[in-house]
């Protein structure tokens, strides 16, 4: 591994870039703590930019007029340049680039190629605008990033990436300190198209170049005080951990816990790299520290995934569920990408739960409906507690109909309907 000296990795999200103030608000927290030495920041998507992307590759996709929803976002991102008083032409050449692509765009079986090569642009523009406010060199990621061709959800070559980046960046050049910012959730196939590394997925992005070049610490810039035990949105009296080891924190990512994402802890954890949680609204606060470490046991967390999905499988001769059974569902879950977050067997059925997707969804059914009775439903929510007690078992199951539960030594989920909305729409596959 080459040797980078002091270089810190800062990954900034969306809420930390979503407007003009946002962003003299990053720079002031570079010019406060980036300094002195090298420095990678890592940027998302300004905002809500990476949904309004999602829409118009939706419309676009559909043969659906799009004109509206591309000014609005053409309009947004000219307007922040604008009022930082960069250059008029700053991101022409992007939003040209973007308006060939989604002229590109069309029905096919490559929806998901195609989001990869849509979506992107939200980092890319953001990262023009970061880049031009700081001064600071722009590196694009997505010849450095390798990745093969799973799109959506990017398969990293850490050889191939660890060799494009310490090229790209050798000890030398990092070693003449100041800051270069790059984009979050984006990476590159070898033949030249653009991949990305599942939503979220610009922590993952801080983590890669942390590996890859050394680094001596990752920071994370959120909207809250560090690592809490609940988003404070949802969950009164949350607590914040000052510390927190890599293991527990990849299992509350697993779970679902919006502050990381699942896997960024690994390749931290293998190089011993340290994590930092901290706030951009108090960037002097403590914050988390996510490490090597030992601690007593946790308070509970409690963590919440909406706009989930119930799906049960039944032999169609009432057979017992074997193990061929398993394997058939397992191989088309996975073929349809849909990640299962709870299972669960019995006799004569097996459950899954799984983030919904219509078009996913559809696309399973259709491969084993001639197999199986297939009961679903939808706009479901999954609740986990990681180190539960009795009281947190109480707090979280009150006044609720749990569709399905299981536990384990530490942890408790269960499927319910959304509390505001009833059950959501139903749906069987039997004939």
């Amino acid at each position: 591994m080459q040797e980078s000296g002091q270089l810190k990795v800062y990954k900034f999200g969306g809420a930390s870039v979503k407007d003009a103030a946002a962003i003299r608000n990053l720079a002031r927290i570079v010019r406060a703590h980036g300094q002195p030495g090298p420095l990678a920041i890592v940027v998302s998507a300004m905002g809500k930019t990476t949904n309004a992307l999602e829409e118009l590759h939706r419309l676009a996709h559909a043969g659906h007029d799009y004109t509206a929803p591309l000014r609005v976002l053409v309009d947004f991102h000219e307007d922040v340049a604008r009022e930082l008083g960069l250059p008029a032409d700053l991101l022409a050449s992007l939003l040209a680039q973007l308006r060939e692509q989604l002229a590109a765009t069309q029905a096919t079986d490559d929806f998901d190629r195609q989001y990869d090569q849509l979506v992107s642009f939200g980092e890319l523009l953001a990262t023009r605008i970061v880049a031009a406010a700081l001064e600071a060199r722009w590196l694009d990621c997505r010849p450095l990033i390798r990745t093969d061709a799973t799109w959506r959800e990017g398969r990293v070559d850490w050889a191939a990436t660890t060799a494009a980046l310490q090229a790209a960046l050798p000890a030398g050049v990092l070693a003449q300190g100041g800051p270069f910012v790059t984009q979050g959730f984006v990476g590159g196939t070898a033949d030249g198209l653009t991949t990305t590394l599942g939503r979220e997925g610009s922590d993952f992005t801080a983590a890669i170049l942390a590996y890859c070049l050394g680094a001596e610490s990752v920071t994370i810039w959120k909207d809250v005080a560090g690592l809490l035990n609940a988003d404070p949105k949802i969950f009164p009296n949350t607590v914040r951990y000052p510390e927190i080891s890599y293991q527990e924190t990849i299992e509350m990512a697993y779970y679902g816990a919006s502050v990381i994402h699942p896997k960024t802890i690994k390749p931290l954890a293998v190089r011993g790299i340290p994590l930092l949680v901290k706030s951009f609204l108090d960037p002097a606060a403590e914050g988390t520290r996510i490490h090597d470490c030992r601690h007593a046991l946790l308070v509970p967390a409690f963590i919440r995934k909406t706009d989930q999905c119930l799906i049960s499988f039944e032999s169609r001769e009432l057979d017992f569920i074997s193990e061929e059974n398993l394997q058939v569902i397992f191989g088309a879950l996975a073929q349809v990408r849909l990640k299962i977050r709870l299972m669960q067997n019995s006799a004569i059925s097996f459950s899954v739960c799984t983030d919904f997707s219509a078009y996913r969804l559809e696309k399973l059914l259709a491969l084993l409906r001639d197999q199986f009775t297939i009961h679903y439903n939808t706009d479901l929510v999954l609740y986990t507690i990681k180190n539960y007690d009795a009281e947190s078992l109480r707090r979280l199951t009150a006044g609720r109909e749990l569709l399905l539960e299981q536990r384990t030594r530490q942890t408790f989920q269960f499927v319910c309907r959304m509390e505001a909305q009833g059950l959501g729409n139903g749906g069987t596959e039997a004939r």
